[in-house]
């Protein structure tokens, strides 16, 4: 699934996966009878058989759909593939990008796009909100979108999606993902569109994220932009293996739910990565799980051995310590007393 802002490589990478439904495939051939154009030249430099349209069931590689995509918003000269009552001529959304590069966060880059893709195309409206600790996207549709509907709402989730990680260089996993229409027979892809979990026939079209990621300082300059709207079709979550919030995120897991997240396989599930992707990225970040769960359980515990006067076994776990003989040694390790001795040379702090 395409970010719809340029064209593709020309040369398909070797035994790709094909995941990507004919039906968006069928939604840009009916962008191109709609201008009364004839789309076999892109079918045949994107390598699509004429025989695969006919089969609902058939996939496409992500080349194939980058390659026909791109093709198609340069014949169309539009980069929206039909979606609104208006074209967006070729470069439109490279505007919004640079519009939004000299913001001091990704929250303000944000606001900015949803406001100037108004400007451009009214069918819909973006706008971005909080409300504690979840920022959502959302659309609002403002006219029938038609036989199109499908393709535009999960492109312009996805395309500001891809947008928000460039500008910030990291990954931004997604707490869920909505949509306003009854789940298609493809919905198998959703899995690979969208991280975290989709909704369907729940309105309005949206994405949610920790709202922690709207205050990151952008990292991408002019410069960047150039070389990203080169091929920018690419432009998705998936190449982003980073993620600059992660350390925070197991922190606050680690913290909120000391009693579920004594293995890695829980935490990670819990924050919807793999295990090996959960140690990679901290490893990444200069991190280890060991280190956060260690930093987690020692403030905690010298908070509850300070402030309260809680027994023993009672702080170990609610330090997240599966028993009281683990917590002890390891608060040994961390001040050189045990609990008792360490609550005992502090009276006053009670």
């Amino acid at each position: 699934m395409p970010s719809a802002l340029s064209a593709s490589a020309a040369t398909p990478p070797l035994n790709a996966p094909a995941v990507t439904p004919m039906a968006f495939v069928q939604a840009i051939l009916l962008a191109y009878e709609r201008r009364g154009m004839n789309p076999a030249g892109a079918l045949a430099q994107a390598q699509i058989a004429l025989a695969a349209l006919l089969d609902p069931a058939s996939r496409i590689t992500a080349w194939q759909m980058e390659r026909i995509s791109g093709l198609a918003m340069q014949e169309l000269d539009d980069e929206a593939l039909g979606w609104f009552s208006r074209r967006l001529p070729w470069g439109s959304y490279g505007m919004l990008a640079r519009a939004s590069l000299s913001a001091p966060t990704l929250g303000v880059a944000l606001k900015r796009w949803c406001r100037h893709h108004g400007l451009i195309a009214d069918d819909i409206a973006l706008t971005l909100g909080v409300a504690g600790d979840t920022a959502t996207l959302c659309i609002t549709e403002q006219r029938d979108l038609g036989a199109l509907r499908e393709f535009c709402l999960v492109s312009v989730l996805r395309n500001i999606l891809g947008v928000a990680c460039w500008l910030i260089d990291s990954r931004i996993p997604l707490l869920a993902a909505q949509l306003p229409f009854a789940a298609p027979p493809h919905r198998e892809v959703y899995a690979v569109l969208f991280s975290g979990p989709t909704a369907f026939d729940s309105a309005p079209a949206a994405i949610r994220f920790d709202a922690r990621y709207l205050a990151l300082p952008l990292r991408r300059d002019e410069r960047a932009l150039q070389q990203m709207l080169e091929r920018a079709l690419p432009l998705t979550v998936l190449p982003y293996r980073r993620d600059r919030l992660l350390v925070q995120r197991v922190r606050q897991a680690l913290a909120a739910h000391p009693a579920q997240t004594h293995g890695a396989d829980a935490l990670a599930a819990m924050l919807h990565v793999s295990p090996r992707t959960l140690h990679r990225q901290l490893k990444e970040e200069g991190a280890s799980l060991q280190a956060l769960k260690d930093e987690v359980r020692r403030a905690r515990a010298l908070e509850l051995l300070l402030r309260t006067r809680r027994p023993i076994k009672q702080v170990a776990e609610a330090a997240g310590f599966q028993n009281e003989k683990s917590f002890m040694r390891a608060f040994k390790d961390w001040t050189g007393q045990s609990p008792a001795e360490f609550r005992r040379s502090r009276p006053g702090l009670l």
